[in-house]
């Protein structure tokens, strides 16, 4: 259905109502939600057709929000709406994730095996399921980290607090502070481009950078964290 999309360049979307609009771009919100990976970390219970749902909410919000005028002034106004509405739709699959990422519990046989060991997998698991990238491909897709099962109550600004005092320990400042602001955890979640211009990263690919820390963060305190301190979170 995407190749279709892609055949209609001169449409005249402007002309489209809102709800034309809408259901002319639905191919794409399945497409990109497909894209998701379902099979590992960070999608907790949610499925396919959540993420479909998410999405949508994702371009009902776009279609309210396109500025014709730049449209308009674009070379390919195809490309240029579909990246607009992508984003946002993008946008809105993720911020479902996060939402649900606390729903997400580990099988108790799974959980056996993880104590019986030496405890980094726990750390790998927690800190994965905490801040790993949700477009980030599953390295073992056999393991069943999504089973859904009735998850512990924790006190979210309590966890928050204990995970900052986490990466103080093991962070540099620029590292603590591309998570705490990644998620969230004293403050409103920001974006890649908002953080990379308040730790002082410049550039048309500062975007990218912020996600080398984000990564190398999450690396550090994978390789760190003694496992008695996630254990009992998972």
């Amino acid at each position: 259905m995407s190749s279709v999309l892609a055949r209609l360049p001169d449409v005249d979307y402007e002309e489209y109502s809102r709800d034309q609009l809408i259901v002319r771009f639905l191919p794409l919100v399945e497409n990109l939600a497909r894209k998701f990976s379902t099979s590992q970390q960070a999608v907790g219970v949610m499925t396919i057709n959540d993420l479909i749902q998410e999405g949508f909410y994702g371009l009902c919000a776009g279609a309210d929000r396109v500025n014709w005028e730049t449209i308009n002034e674009a070379n390919d106004k195809e490309k240029t709406l579909k990246s607009f509405l992508s984003k946002r739709i993008k946008g809105a699959i993720r911020r479902g994730i996060d939402i649900n990422r606390g729903n997400m519990r580990i099988p108790e046989h799974k959980l056996n095996e993880i104590r019986k060991g030496n405890g980094k997998e726990a750390v790998e698991l927690f800190f994965n399921s905490v801040f790993s990238s949700i477009d980030e491909t599953p390295a073992d897709s056999d393991m069943a980290y999504q089973i859904p099962d009735e998850p512990a109550k924790y006190n979210n600004a309590m966890l928050n607090s204990y995970l900052l005092s986490i990466l103080k320990k093991h962070l540099d400042e620029k590292e603590y502070d591309v998570l705490r602001m990644s998620y969230g955890l004293d403050c409103v979640k920001h974006s890649a481009t908002e953080i990379a211009n308040k730790i002082g990263i410049n550039g048309s690919s500062s975007y990218v950078r912020v996600s080398q820390l984000k990564k190398q963060a999450i690396d550090k305190l994978i390789a760190n964290v003694d496992p008695s301190q996630v254990i009992d979170f998972l």
